[in-house]
């Protein structure tokens, strides 16, 4: 008798599969045997893989039930049912992260000299400087927006933390203002009273510092109450392949509008009123469904410069990859290959050797030709510096670039254009699939003719 594979039992949605993988990841922060730093890291990686989970996946769900998609997925579950659920172990996620923030890993940094201040626990001395700071510093650029009939509500950026105030004239009348913290300026201030000789750090959120002087921002009104809150946007790329004459430019305008698409999640401060809430929600186009409220820093992303300190006892002992023994700093790679294959173990062998080997094709009289793929460069690549340095000296060199690396698509635009000028030839991906492999053919002329060396 044949299976059947029909049956919903035998899938699992990959939505709500993410989010379980994002909850290992929080237990990893969890986990008390774990450094303390280690564990700080862990919590904000969770805050920034629920940003591209709702920035794509999300955004993708929500918008099959605005389509009134009725579809249902081999897991049996509709997109509505896919969104409650979702809804559901992410509103876990946040509780459990925000616990562990509030009552461990908050406390024993504190524990270990690490202090992160409110307005309220600042001494005399970290006000006057805090004043100061954002007097010469913060306040030049700040950019106080009104919210009334007179002025509509701003379109603010994907991520972008704000402010909310409700302010009151003089006449009595309510209005409300919208202060955007600027991405320019730490959003982690270092306290002068910090003494990295005694291993004393002191810090306070740049939100917090604005909130305490906000209302200079808005003189002759009284300012009742601020607020914090996040909004995160569909910021998925929709391009017909098919139809795109270039794909590159496409994808240029595309990311043009990653930063204004529709609204799809709204996370506010604990203390925030209802009615503002409301007012967010209603300005926004959300619903209720969408609204995350937050007993902590509204981003806890701007906590991660702290897993960075330097308290090596506090955090994993670095680790230093090998140098595999085939292949050493003073061997000739062409000839080393050439007597066999090597296998190289990444990451406990050193990726160097990859990036040796590259650089030493580009300079060598004998090569004639390299070939790579690149996925994802970093921003100051080695890789593509030799790739340019190999082109300059005449050697033929092709590069596939792709160009759909979610979240690096501007990074590698640029990369592509550098490559392009320097006389590389570029391809720009293939129609319909994304190139995710990571490939490298040399081409050399030897005593016995042409070889070609492969990674």
């Amino acid at each position: 008798m044949s299976a059947s594979f029909d049956k919903p039992e035998y899938y699992i949605n990959r939505e709500l599969s993410w989010l379980e993988f994002n909850r290992r990841v929080l237990e990893e922060a969890q986990d008390p045997h774990q450094p303390l730093l280690e564990r700080v890291k862990f919590m904000c990686i969770v805050t920034s893989n629920l940003d591209e989970f709702f920035e794509i996946r999300m955004a993708g769900v929500k918008l099959q039930i605005e389509n009134e998609v009725s579809d249902v997925g081999p897991d049996g579950l509709t997109a509505s049912e896919v969104f409650a659920e979702a809804r559901r172990k992410v509103l876990a996620l946040y509780e459990d992260q925000y616990r562990l923030w509030n009552e461990e890993l908050k406390p024993q940094l504190a524990e270990h000299g690490v202090h992160l201040k409110r307005e309220h626990e600042l001494s005399d001395e970290e006000q006057r400087w805090c004043h100061e700071y954002f007097e010469r510093e913060v306040f030049p650029v700040l950019t106080p927006l009104s919210v009334d009939a007179s002025h509509p509500f701003p379109q603010l950026r994907n991520k972008s933390h704000n402010l909310i105030l409700l302010l009151r004239r003089s006449n009595g009348q309510r209005t409300y203002g919208i202060v955007q913290i600027p991405r320019v300026i730490p959003r982690l201030v270092q306290l002068p009273s910090t003494n990295e000789e005694k291993r004393e750090y002191h810090f306070i959120l740049l939100k917090n510092l604005i909130q305490s002087h906000v209302h200079e921002l808005y003189p002759g009104l009284t300012v009742e109450g601020v607020y914090g809150f996040r909004i995160t946007r569909n910021s998925d790329l929709y391009i017909d392949e098919e139809e795109a004459e270039n794909l590159l430019r496409t994808i240029e305008e595309e990311l043009r509008k990653r930063g204004r698409g529709n609204a799809v999640r709204l996370e506010v401060q604990d203390n925030m009123p209802r009615d503002v809430q409301q007012l967010l929600l209603d300005n926004l186009r959300l619903k209720e469904s969408d609204l995350y409220v937050l007993n902590g820093p509204v981003n806890i992303l701007h906590l991660s410069p702290l897993a960075n300190l330097d308290r090596p006892e506090l955090r994993d002992r670095a680790y230093v990859p090998i140098a595999p023994e085939d292949l050493p700093a003073e061997s000739d790679p062409f000839e080393v290959i050439r007597q066999k294959d090597v296998l190289l173990h990444h990451p406990y062998e050193s990726f160097g050797a990859v990036v040796d080997f590259v650089e030493r094709a580009s300079r060598d009289p004998r090569c004639l030709a390299i070939k790579m793929t690149l996925y994802r460069t970093s921003g100051n690549s080695p890789i593509v510096k030799s790739l340019i340095r190999a082109a300059e000296s005449g050697k033929q060199v092709t590069a596939l670039v792709e160009l759909k690396a979610r979240f690096d698509e501007a990074n590698n635009i640029q990369w592509a254009r550098q490559l392009e000028d320097a006389g590389v030839q570029v391809v720009y991906g293939v129609v319909g699939l994304k190139t995710h492999s990571k490939l490298l053919m040399v081409v050399r002329r030897e005593d016995d003719g042409i070889i070609r060396y492969c990674h």
